[in-house]
């Protein structure tokens, strides 16, 4: 048995071996391969005021919290959105998934491709694209993608490139944050307080986006109405990765498994500031030089917020006004890789993102990352 099976094997690789390569040329794209579809965001209803939070810390921590709430004045973050309690970061990924879907006249089985993309998990394994899966029904495959407050931007990226392969049709990328549950309310001296001081703007909420691949039918509709297609036009990214310890969450992986102590924010907000300085614009002015597009043809940009201070020096290093998009860190605080599908969604009920019109998408993450994605809605 072992002699005829090597003998087929022998041929087999003869064979395979002497069929000449395919001189086929796969044709580049003409235009984007991929367009984001739809867009929704799910917020808890229960909220916290982030100046009384600070002044109810002051009266727990009396030696160590400054009695003005710093944090509220210094952020202009005046609310956030607090997860109940027997709510995981998979619910709320699950509800705006569920709207997404619907509102793109869709089920869970029309989906190739379910993505979580998150700073928060509910658990370290499995993959929380799994639980996710399973609330919603799906049987599609699977997987994670994290990076910090660019979780969901890195997720659009690769279920573009997915797409552009041919892979998978239509991805849908579902968002869970909670990190609230990581803010630290017993602070032991000031310099803990002053690493834990920008988890105070900290919030919950849901968001997915709907990711599909560009058809013939949209580019002609898009045609007869005289407009440029959808689609994703163009994406670049860069990461500074030696401050990778400027902004942490250190428990719960192999560093430090057990410690308690290590499951709270640890961010130094001086220092993450002066690290996305050094980074500049540079992502920006590429994404859009591959686009082909100028700020001119912009209309809207959605901005990765933790301050509203914050946002006069990030559009201040672009070179446009901070008009171009919506505050959302004062009353909604600082909702992780949720933002900027929340600016996308609230653009779009206010009439500030309609067919045709191209969006930028800028986000900044701890590690440190970057990321620009230039979109024509």
């Amino acid at each position: 048995m072992s002699v005829v099976v090597a003998t087929v094997c022998r041929v087999q690789i003869e064979t395979s071996t002497a069929v000449a390569p395919s001189t086929a040329v796969v044709p580049e794209p003409t235009g984007p391969v991929a367009r984001i579809a739809g867009v929704a965001v799910h917020l808890p209803a229960q909220t916290r005021d982030v100046a009384q939070a600070e002044r109810d810390l002051h009266r727990r921590n009396p030696e160590v919290v400054p009695r003005v709430p710093m944090v509220a004045r210094l952020t202009g973050a005046r609310r956030v959105h607090v997860a109940a309690a027997d709510e995981q970061a998979s619910d709320l990924a699950v509800a705006a998934a569920r709207q997404v879907v619907a509102g793109a006249g869709l089920t869970v089985s029309d989906v190739d491709l379910l993505i979580f993309a998150s700073a928060s998990q509910d658990m370290v394994e499995p993959a929380t694209s799994h639980i996710v899966a399973a609330k919603l029904g799906a049987s599609c495959p699977v997987m994670d993608v994290k990076n910090a407050c660019n979780s969901v931007l890195n997720g659009i990226e690769v279920a573009e490139a997915l797409i552009g392969t041919g892979r998978y049709g239509r991805v849908l990328i579902a968002c869970g944050e909670v990190p609230s549950r990581a803010v630290r309310w017993d602070v032991p001296d000031r310099k803990t307080y002053a690493l834990s001081a920008p988890g105070y703007t900290m919030s919950d909420a849901g968001a997915a986006v709907l990711v599909e691949r560009c058809g013939d039918a949209d580019t002609e509709l898009a045609g007869l109405a005289g407009q440029a297609p959808s689609g994703i036009l163009a994406s670049a990214f860069t990461a500074a990765s030696e401050h990778w310890d400027v902004g942490m969450l250190p428990g719960g992986g192999t560093v430090n498994p057990r410690d308690a102590e290590r499951s709270y924010f640890e961010i130094d907000g001086s220092r993450l500031r002066e690290a996305f300085g050094e980074l500049g614009p540079e992502v920006v002015v590429e994404a859009l030089a591959k686009a082909g597009v100028t700020w001119d043809d912009v209309g809207f940009v959605a901005v990765h917020q933790v301050a509203v201070a914050s946002l006069d020096d990030v559009f201040e290093s672009l070179g446009v006004a901070r008009e171009r998009t919506i505050v959302t860190v004062a009353d909604h605080g600082n909702v992780a890789s949720a933002t900027l599908p929340l600016q996308l969604s609230l653009a779009q009920q206010a009439g500030r993102l309609r067919r045709g019109d191209v969006a930028l998408l800028v986000g900044l993450a701890g590690g440190i990352s970057m990321g620009a994605m230039v979109v024509r809605w």
